[in-house]
């Protein structure tokens, strides 16, 4: 769960839903490559003031939850994670970069979107822990609505 950083001269509660595909899409986080991923992000954890409060991947990207404070930038937060896991993931699997003919672990693009403490961080650390799980029938289950919300101001605008 997120928390509250004191700093000298301020107190914050940043947190950020980062996905990072991986180079052409391919499948590439088995269950031992996803767990070196988490490995490292727990290093990176230590070193840099980036926590991690939820990982999943999903075959060919991953959904990551982390919480940072305002001297980091969401591209800097991304930077040290997509640079710092690609080379750790290729030097302890090189199968992987076999899969992926030698090249770039990440896809250059991903994506990055703020995260309110006020009821989406909940959904969405729901969301990042189902990666991966499908439903009874086959489809993947993306955010929970309540019903209340479905029947208010949401859709209204449609």
């Amino acid at each position: 769960m997120s928390k509250f950083i004191h700093k000298s001269d301020n107190v914050s509660v940043l947190m950020y839903h980062i996905v990072c595909p991986s180079k052409y899409r391919r499948t590439v986080f088995s269950e031992v490559v996803e767990a070196k991923l988490k490995e490292v992000c727990g290093e990176i954890q230590k070193r840099y003031e980036i926590e991690f409060l939820e990982i999943g991947a999903d075959g060919d990207h991953v959904h990551f939850l982390v919480q940072s404070v305002p001297l980091m930038s969401p591209k800097k937060i991304v930077q040290i994670i997509k640079s710092l896991t690609a080379r750790e993931i290729f030097k302890s699997c090189p199968e992987v970069k076999k899969q992926l003919w030698g090249g770039a672990f990440w896809s250059e693009g991903y994506f990055v979107s703020t995260v309110s403490t006020h009821g989406t961080e909940k959904m969405r650390k729901n969301y990042v822990q189902q990666q991966g799980k499908m439903e009874e029938n086959g489809q993947l289950r993306l955010f929970q609505y309540p019903v209340s919300l479905l029947r208010g101001n949401l859709f209204k605008r449609l």
